[in-house]
């Protein structure tokens, strides 16, 4: 029997405190200048407009290492790589290095005076779907709040938090003079990354409806067949919308390694990078969780698709070969 997610509050602070005076110096390295800001991102790939509100952003990690990007990305035909930012805040560095999982998007977020967003949710982030978003604070007041499934925090300077971010929340600064700082830190949830969390937690990580990631191998993947390499994939397969990943009519994808040397997926129009999560063949892609992956056969005659939700695991086998270029 298996523990609901209903059973987790909204949030846990983890197990790591850093040392926020070294946090608060390294920032007036990057505030020399005025951050852009905050955007959405959609499962299709797309940019959403800028908030209405004073609620700017500095990516420390982004699709393709762009220090302009200020959304938090997602799948698609770049990895996430560090924005020329982070080298700038060693410290902040250390700390990213000791989070013991695969991260997405890595940013500091800055609300200012007065600012208010609309009530939203980010459906990715959730337990189920391997996918985390922590916060560490660098600068906050008592006016600047997170008002999470109806409960109104104010997270202190140097503590780690996990907040489940796929609950209805809002940001909320009804100071007058200070900007709340966070660093905000996508990643994918691993075992290691759920010992961080409370003990109060870990009956439900242990047996609830939580996926873990591995960590993948280090260095380049290697596709173990032939490139380029066409298969036909279900149409929901690299729809994140889709709730039949597995499901729908048969139509082309391609396998190749682009001139950076990224391993790419193109299929419907869209091109996604992918990324190994074992030194066994299995691939997901970058950006996203083991939710969905795809494996070769050795032989290179087909494909091996996974879906998992949880510990729930399905699959489905297409036809796939390499091909010549």
């Amino acid at each position: 029997m298996t523990t609901s997610l209903t059973a987790a509050t909204e949030a846990a602070q983890l197990s790591p405190v850093f040392d926020s005076g070294r946090l608060a110096a390294e920032l007036a390295a990057v505030t020399a200048h005025t951050w852009n800001v905050q955007r959405t991102h959609t499962y299709g790939g797309q940019v959403g407009l800028p908030a209405a509100i004073d609620w700017r952003v500095l990516p420390l990690r982004s699709l393709g290492g762009d220090p302009e990007r200020t959304d938090p990305g997602g799948p698609g035909p770049q990895p996430f790589a560090p924005t020329r930012w982070l080298s700038q805040l060693p410290y902040l560095g250390e700390i990213l290095d000791s989070v013991p999982a695969p991260l997405n998007a890595v940013r500091l977020m800055a609300l200012g005076p007065g600012a208010v967003s609309d009530p939203h949710r980010d459906p990715k982030y959730r337990l189920d779907r391997g996918i985390v978003r922590l916060h560490v604070p660098i600068v906050t007041d008592p006016a600047a709040v997170l008002v999470l499934d109806g409960v109104e925090h104010c997270w202190q300077p140097g503590a780690c938090w996990y907040g489940d971010f796929s609950r209805e929340h809002l940001v909320r600064n009804t100071g007058t003079t200070v900007t709340r700082v966070h660093v905000v830190i996508d990643a994918l949830l691993t075992a290691d990354l759920a010992a961080w969390f409370p003990d109060a937690w870990q009956e439900l990580l242990t047996h609830g409806e939580v996926l873990f990631n591995r960590t993948g191998p280090a260095g380049a993947p290697a596709w173990p067949g032939g490139l380029p390499y066409e298969a036909l994939l279900p149409s929901g397969f690299a729809d994140f919308d889709s709730p039949a990943p597995l499901d729908g009519s048969l139509i082309p994808a391609r396998i190749v390694r682009d001139t950076d040397d990224v391993l790419a997926l193109t299929v419907a129009g869209r091109t996604f990078a992918l990324v190994p999560v074992d030194s066994a063949g299995e691939f997901r892609f970058s950006g996203w969780s083991e939710q969905r992956t795809l494996q070769p056969d050795r032989d290179g005659g087909g494909l091996t698709l996974r879906v998992r939700r949880g510990r729930a695991l399905a699959d489905r086998h297409v036809t796939a070969a390499p091909r010549a270029s």
